[in-house]
């Protein structure tokens, strides 16, 4: 992996119509959205009032994996993590000197040798975030994908078996329209299509109310949603959405959220030493949890032009040290993600607590 070529900031993995215009849209799409045909990945995810959990990645660890094997592994941890841990957005970034235009997406005929450890990462991670019975639609073969099969599943609670019935399904349009109805047919990974209210585009990832009674009928027709309803409406994770950022600033700069990332954590060996449980992370709306790769979240920092003078501690809310006393002189960054995660699980539950107490006693 180490020996890939460079190619231009196109890093948006393709998904299913083999198009330029919507694969953006397809994964982890709001199908409120899926009509306008020029959205990008830069659209602002659906408006939440619950508090979102983002990490940033470098891409540049893909490229310290020494087979495409190894380097599958590697992004498979990544996904595990932010799975296990519940984080809603996962930003992978480049170390490149100026934010480039990373608007459009790769190309299906791209040359699986001239892909990036970005392009490559982001790929795999949205692979994984798919339900099983999504990707062969959603992900046309690809060089990138050929070990996937190894790794564990994430068997996050939107990834519904045949036979289990729950209030949400993720599903993806068809071309067939609905014999009775005005709307269009969605499979949801069941016996039978669904209909759904809406006409979109066929290939189109959507969220779907499917209720409690087990309705099938081709007469009932159900309801497509925001990806964040099932989170919003019954406490229920319903994975990570990924984007692609060419720099450390541009992490910050392009944050889909409304009012952008309101507490930012850089993670460092360098960092300051504090116990998890005296460490305070004051009520977020969006907090964003930074690592850096090889040489750390420095170079990052260093190699930004727009960051030109700054030191990174001025960069960040908090810079932590979240592993002291290491009895190995290097962490991998799939590893500290791991560690750091665990480490910022209860300053993260407290600061929860103290918001969902705040949001009372406004209302």
């Amino acid at each position: 992996m180490g020996k890939k070529k460079k190619r231009r900031s196109d890093f948006e993995a393709e998904t299913e119509n083999n198009t330029a215009e919507n694969e953006t849209e397809l994964i982890n799409g709001d199908s409120r959205s899926k009509k306008k045909k020029n959205k990008t990945h830069k659209d602002k995810y659906q408006a939440t009032d619950i508090p979102t959990l983002t990490i940033a990645v470098p891409g540049s660890i893909i490229h310290n994996a020494q087979s495409l094997e190894l380097a599958t592994r590697l992004a498979g941890q990544i996904a595990r993590a932010a799975t296990i841990f519940r984080i809603d957005e996962v930003v992978v970034f480049d170390c490149k000197s100026t934010s480039g235009d990373d608007s459009t997406v790769a190309t299906p005929d791209a040359s699986d040798e001239n892909e990036t450890g970005a392009a490559f990462l982001i790929r795999i991670l949205r692979y994984l975030e798919t339900p099983q019975y999504l990707r062969k639609t959603l992900f046309p073969k690809h060089n990138s994908l050929k070990f996937v099969g190894m790794l564990p599943p994430l068997d996050a609670p939107h990834h519904l078996r045949k036979h289990e019935w729950g209030p949400y399904r993720e599903g993806v349009t068809l071309k067939e329209r609905a014999p009775s109805s005005v709307g269009m047919l969605v499979d949801v990974g069941l016996n039978k299509n669904v209909v759904i209210d809406q006409v979109l585009e066929p290939g189109i990832r959507v969220t779907v109310a499917m209720g409690t009674n087990r309705n099938l009928d081709a007469d009932f027709v159900h309801q497509v949603v925001s990806s964040s309803k099932p989170r919003e409406e019954v406490g229920t994770y319903w994975g990570y959405k990924v984007r692609y950022a060419s720099n450390i600033s541009s992490v910050f700069k392009e944050c889909p959220f409304k009012g952008g990332y309101d507490h930012l954590i850089g993670t460092s060996e360098h960092g300051l030493i504090v116990k998890s449980s005296e460490l305070d992370i004051p009520s977020f709306r969006h907090l964003l949890i930074a690592f850096g790769g090889l040489a750390g979240l420095e170079e990052s920092v260093e190699e930004d032009h727009s960051l030109k003078g700054k030191n990174v501690r001025e960069i960040f809310d908090s810079y932590l040290n979240t592993c002291p006393n290491q009895g190995s002189r290097t962490i991998r960054t799939e590893e500290a993600i791991l560690i750091s995660l665990q480490y910022f699980q209860e300053p993260i539950n407290r600061a929860l607590q103290r918001f969902e107490y705040q949001g009372q006693g406004s209302s």
